[in-house]
């Protein structure tokens, strides 16, 4: 069977919802600047559709909490706009309004939160404290703000793989005003970063040993050649993922972050854009990933990022065009394989 998986970072969707779980499909502002709710869920409707993935790893996915429930606002809007993807599910909830969740068809792959990690044991739970050198010979304890969300995957028909949905943040201390201390704040938070990936990367090793089909997607926040703090000259959080230098049954593979490390100073592909106030201008960023272990390299994989600009097809469909760029600053990433 030809199963699709994509992910998407949609901007603080969890503001398109009210703590019931129902849609705010009005004029208010939401958390996208200079979009309204109702456009932004028209939008975030559209795009769903348009993917008609088995299943969706969406980034900044509803609020989980004692008055929330990201599963019951997820699965209201897959009802609302009738997507075949229509069933929910997260794994640890974070504390910051935004979770990891995936919307999925059940007729297609069944899915299942299958969190790895014995206690004591290395690389431990995402949702515990692991202690980490971050590179810098100043090791640190650090806890995942957004755990990433490790699936159990069975297609219908198909062979079972692992699936990990992934948010790594390196918070940029914009709010500060004082130099030193916002480079301090910064350099703290990209050690954060590069700790949690190295932690990720642990666990991604553990599924290559044991010969597991493995894919990672979502949203790292970095791309290949940027330095980390106390991560090692121009190594990136992205490349610790991929897991560049391992043997080639150790690694993984994404065909975007392969272009931009093969050339790194060359125009790279754009999972997202983000508008720079002072320049007036927007600034392309590839941040966005879909990871697969060399067992599914040989499942015939195609990736493609649904960018409403660089994708001629897409930029040829001006509802879905308008459509991306209002539903958030992060476009989607397919991967279509045989399984």
């Amino acid at each position: 069977m030809r199963l699709r998986l994509a992910t998407w970072n949609i901007e603080w969707m969890t503001a398109l919802f009210d703590e019931a779980g129902r849609l705010l499909e009005d004029a208010g502002p939401s958390r996208r600047s200079g979009v309204t709710r109702g456009d932004q869920l028209a939008g975030v409707g559209i795009v769903l559709t348009a993917l008609d993935a088995d299943a969706v790893v969406i980034v900044e996915a509803p609020d989980e909490g004692p008055r929330r429930s990201a599963v019951q606002a997820l699965e209201t809007l897959a009802r609302a706009i009738g997507l075949r993807a229509h069933r929910a599910l997260i794994g640890f909830p974070s504390p910051t309004e935004q979770e990891i969740a995936v919307l999925f068809d059940p007729g297609r792959i069944a899915l299942a939160h299958d969190p790895q990690g014995a206690p004591g044991g290395w690389p431990p739970r995402f949702d515990g404290m692991a202690r980490i050198d971050p590179g810098d010979g100043r090791p640190f304890r650090v806890r995942f703000a957004r755990a990433p969300l490790e699936l159990a995957a069975v297609p219908a028909g198909g062979r079972p793989f692992r699936l990990i949905g992934v948010h790594a943040k390196s918070q940029a201390p914009r709010h500060l005003h004082d130099p030193a201390r916002r480079a301090r704040v910064a350099a703290e938070s990209r050690r954060k970063q590069i700790a949690q990936c190295l932690w990720l990367r642990a666990r991604i090793e553990v599924h290559l040993a044991a010969g597991d089909a493995l894919v990672v997607m979502g949203d790292l926040n970095d791309g290949p050649g940027t330095a980390g703090t106390g991560s090692g000259p121009g190594r990136s959080a992205v490349e610790i993922v991929l897991g560049e230098g391992a043997p080639p049954d150790l690694r993984l593979h994404d065909p975007h972050a392969a272009a931009a490390l093969r050339r790194p100073r060359a125009p790279v592909p754009a999972t997202a854009r983000f508008w720079i106030a002072p320049q007036g201008r927007y600034l392309p960023a590839l941040l966005d990933y879909a990871m697969v272990s060399p067992a599914l390299m040989a499942r015939n994989p195609r990736w493609r990022i649904w960018h409403p600009l660089d994708d001629p097809a897409i930029r040829a469909n001006t509802d879905l065009s308008a459509a991306l760029l209002a539903a958030s600053d992060h476009f989607p990433v397919t991967l279509d394989l045989d399984l």
